[in-house]
């Protein structure tokens, strides 16, 4: 009978925390990043006119149905051809912003159309611009009836994170990938991830929560 020894992995933990750290930065950057350009897109699409509207639609589909491993692969070895090369960590945060962001308006997009036009023309009618009535008329009360599909969007997208080990960024399953070649305990390394991966996304479960309920 196999004898489980967490004792080697845990032996390593220097290089799991360094793993969770940047797994937290990465996806508190990609949230926030990908949030405000979100945020933009949905007002590009509803003020600045049809040719606008179709670019965006045109971004959201294209980010929406393609796996989040081609669009990596695509920023990760595709850019430098274009002489724009990218360290693993910084195209880790862009692929991750921009797949974020595609989903984000969607979810964005179903709240904004949610809005009653009454008080768009409320909002109008005392003078507001169509940006002011955006800003401060639509958007508030539109991202605070999605908050819960957006939350869950980005519990999504702390958890896709381990993807970007595919092109060597030691966020939490590169690390663990390094620690299973070094102690040759691909179980005991697997269910400390596990366990460790759960603890992230139940921590931020909570937090936006609690953000929601401000919002």
């Amino acid at each position: 009978m196999r004898q489980f020894h967490f004792e080697a992995v845990f032996a390593q933990s220097d290089m799991i925390l360094r793993g969770i750290m940047l797994t937290i930065g990465l996806s508190f950057g990609a949230i926030v990043l990908g949030s405000i350009l979100a945020v933009m897109l949905v007002a590009a699409k509803s003020l600045a006119g049809r040719w606008a509207s179709l670019l965006v639609d045109s971004y959201v589909e294209l980010l929406r149905n393609t796996p989040f491993l081609v669009q990596l692969f695509m920023i990760f070895f595709g850019l430098p051809l274009l002489g724009l090369r990218l360290s693993g960590t910084q195209a880790a945060l862009l692929a991750m912003t921009l797949n974020l962001s595609a989903y984000a308006t969607e979810i964005i997009r179903a709240g904004v159309d949610s809005i009653h036009r009454s008080q768009l023309e409320a909002g109008l009618s005392l003078a507001l611009t169509r940006w002011q009535v955006f800003r401060y008329v639509v958007l508030p009360p539109a991202v605070a009836r999605v908050w819960p599909a957006l939350s869950s969007q980005f519990i999504l997208m702390l958890l896709a994170s381990s993807i970007c080990s595919f092109i060597s960024v030691q966020e939490l399953s590169g690390a663990a990938a390094i620690i299973e070649q070094r102690t040759f305990r691909s179980f005991e390394t697997y269910i400390i991830v596990t366990l460790v991966y759960l603890a992230m996304a139940l921590s931020l479960k909570v937090f936006l929560d609690w953000l929601g309920r401000r919002i």
